[in-house]
């Protein structure tokens, strides 16, 4: 059982949206779908959801065309604010359970229940026009998990959100995550999916340009990285002049290299206890996932002003 995505193609006037796309979530994963915007992350969460058809190319659940999973399979949080303004919390959430099969009695019970560990039971009679933007978040991440979906497909869940209740809400995937769900998330929150990721699939202009695993992606991205820290922050000009290293970050605590054309980590030990400095840090690791984000999507080629312009918000 996965959520494939195979060769996915779709046009709108003479926008390429999606030219190809393909990758795979898996039950009991966390998976993050990263791209500038105008990627066509969107686009393809919608594809999923059967919102709009692709041209080309299948998304499956199960060995089953997406569009003829039944509804309640899927979860969905939208970047957009999609609450009904005047309606009470409660009862919209209970009015979204019941759209997906459950009585109200326990659209309510379940409702309470994520209300309150989400630390906002309060608010089950407020209307919705009277949360913050941090808040109605929330009440959106209940919405889509309140029927219990195989999969979640979230765009930007972390939105608005402040620090306690960004730790809630991964606690809450973990959770789900844990219990054998799907999660497929975008965001351009890089430490989170540091933090959170299983695998990863990072896309531009409509076309992905490495997926897999999150570890294996690190590995496989043909360098390593080296943070030197150096007492008394002496000149360390001759990091920059050294060939196959190049200063990516000067924090106030150590300085980030990446290493290429085979040279050795230790070289850089080398070179810094020749030249007498105390070194306090040293430590060899991989490249993080907006390194390598940055790397390969670089200065996107994408035109958001025509992306943004065709059916509205629709690519993304």
């Amino acid at each position: 059982m996965a959520l494939v995505i195979d060769s996915l193609r779709k046009r709108f006037g003479t926008v390429q949206a999606l030219d190809g796309i393909s990758f795979t979530a898996q039950p009991g994963q966390v998976f993050g779908f990263l791209g500038a915007n105008g990627a066509g992350k969107t686009t393809t969460m919608r594809i999923v959801l059967d919102v709009i058809r692709a041209d080309e190319g299948s998304a499956t659940w199960n060995g089953v065309p997406t569009r003829d999973v039944p509804r309640r399979t899927w979860g969905y949080l939208p970047e957009e604010r999609g609450l009904y303004p005047r309606m009470k919390v409660l009862d919209q959430l209970v009015f979204i359970g019941v759209l997906h099969g459950l009585t109200r009695a326990e659209a309510a019970r379940r409702a309470r229940h994520w209300l309150g560990r989400f630390r906002v039971p309060h608010y089950a009679d407020r209307r919705a026009e009277e949360l913050s933007k941090g808040n109605e978040q929330k009440i959106q991440f209940i919405a889509a998990v309140l029927h219990d979906p195989d999969v979640l497909l979230m765009d930007e869940p972390f939105t608005g959100l402040d620090p306690i209740n960004v730790a809630l809400l991964k606690e809450a995937f973990l959770e789900l995550r844990d219990r054998g769900k799907a999660l497929v998330f975008s965001t351009h929150q890089m430490e989170m999916v540091e933090e959170l990721c299983d695998a990863i699939a990072i896309i531009d202009s409509g076309r992905v340009l490495v997926s897999g695993p999150t570890a294996d992606v690190k590995r496989d991205s043909g360098h390593a990285v080296v943070r030197l820290g150096v007492a008394g922050d002496p000149d360390l000009a001759w990091l920059d002049a050294l060939p196959g290293a190049r200063v990516t970050r000067s924090g106030r605590d150590y300085h980030e290299l990446e290493l290429r054309d085979g040279l050795a980590p230790g070289w850089i030990l080398r070179e810094a206890l020749a030249r007498d400095a105390q070194v306090t840090r040293f430590e060899i690791a991989q490249p993080s996932i907006e390194d390598i984000f940055v790397e390969r999507v670089g200065v996107t080629t994408t035109d958001e002003r025509t992306l943004a312009a065709v059916n509205g918000e629709a690519v993304r």
